[in-house]
């Protein structure tokens, strides 16, 4: 396998750094977390790149899917902070990768074009305050009205991050008995102007580009054409759930703990260099020279496991093991680099004038973010046919 970069992508890499060096200096991310805010402005300028579109094809608009890159875009974004990278995901990923896979044709043709702009934020209405992991016994339920034009949903959703910047929720309801666990959900798209529809902030400790919320549906009318796939795939939203869409959302919170990890690294690395004690620079005491290598030692091996598994998404094969693989391995181990690099530059590391902080305020929520690394041995376990009984 060659390991090589392709030339288009360090194109991506110099572009995408030269915006940030312009647009996203560090002390404009600082200010954007203590806000818990993004700037649509930025993100627009962002989009005008073109990077909106690796997620679409050119029939609609994109250019051409090519995972990745937009991997490489996030893993980028992330190393100044999500106040870029977690908009792009509810575009590129949230919006985007889910109408490809799951939309209708008239769904794609609407909602695709917009996308590949950066026009467009989805948000992923899935948890609930009782459901986590097992979305299968999602209970926020939908109905068909009597003459089959609308839908009607109602109760409420958990940690729905972005809710408050995104267009669309996507939502997981649930359409017949509870009983008949998978068979009775489908996937709607509930715009977030809908009447009967309020969120409520969840105040909480990292990805502060957006508030994550609960979001409350009273009553909610939706059109029947805003079924994800159409009205006739209504029931078959749990199919759609756990297919390529879900192997690539892990991939792509995956690339943001690959950033955060990178850039703990860069500064911490730069950092040993220009601080001396006891008469020498830091670098030259054989502790923090150990920590420094086995930082940057798992930091390749992270960076390994990710390409890999976004490269199978990109050739179209099977990537469902090899993505849970990378979220666990990536997210376990990014704790442990960046708490390492922390723990290089001492007491600055814990400093709101440093960035160390942030990092590590955003990467302890990775093992749980995206499907917790529980989960993940859970679903590499079963995919392997590893008997549980």
């Amino acid at each position: 396998m060659n390991f090589e970069e392709a030339e288009h992508v360090t194109q991506l890499r110099d572009t995408l750094r030269r915006f940030l060096d312009k647009e996203m200096p560090r002390e404009r991310a600082r200010e954007l977390d203590q806000k818990a805010a993004y700037s649509p402005e930025i993100f627009a300028k962002l989009c005008a790149l073109g990077v909106a579109g690796l997620t679409v094809p050119e029939e609609y608009g994109g250019a051409g899917v090519d995972v990745l890159s937009a991997i490489i875009v996030i893993e980028e974004l992330a190393k100044r902070g999500t106040s870029l990278a977690g908009p792009y995901i509810h575009c590129a990923f949230y919006g985007a990768m889910n109408m490809l896979e799951n939309a209708s044709e008239a769904q794609k043709r609407e909602y695709l074009p917009r996308l590949a702009r950066g026009e467009l934020l989805f948000a992923y209405g899935l948890s609930e305050p009782d459901v986590g992991g097992d979305l299968a016994s999602a209970g926020v339920t939908a109905r068909r009205s009597d003459d089959g034009s609308k839908i009607i949903v109602n109760g409420t959703k958990r940690w729905c991050t972005g809710a408050r910047i995104a267009d669309v929720i996507y939502t997981l309801v649930r359409t017949g008995p509870k009983e008949d666990r998978y068979r009775n959900l489908s996937l709607v798209l509930v715009p977030t102007t809908a009447k009967g529809l309020s969120i409520v902030d969840i105040d909480h400790i990292g990805l502060r580009y957006s508030e994550t919320t609960d979001v409350i549906f009273d009553e909610v009318e939706i059109d029947a054409a805003n079924i994800v796939g159409g009205p006739e795939c209504w029931n078959q939203g749990w199919d759609m759930l756990v297919g390529r869409g879900l192997d690539v959302e892990r991939l792509e919170i995956t690339a943001v703990a690959l950033g955060i990890a990178s850039v703990a690294v860069d500064d911490a690395w730069r950092y040993a260099q220009e601080r001396s004690q006891f008469g020498r620079k830091i670098s030259g005491h054989q502790a923090v020279r150990n920590m420094l290598v086995q930082a940057r030692t798992k930091l390749a091996a992270c960076r390994h496991m990710l390409y890999h598994a976004a490269w199978l998404a990109t050739e179209g094969r099977d990537c469902s093991v090899e993505s849970s693989m990378a979220k666990l391995f990536v997210g376990d181990n990014a704790v442990d680099i960046v708490l390492t690099c922390q723990r290089v530059m001492g007491a600055y590391g814990c400093a709101r004038e440093y960035d160390m902080e942030r990092y590590v305020r955003d990467i302890v929520c990775m093992p749980i973010v995206g499907g917790s690394s529980n989960m993940q041995q859970n679903n590499i376990a079963g995919r392997l046919g590893l008997a549980n009984r």
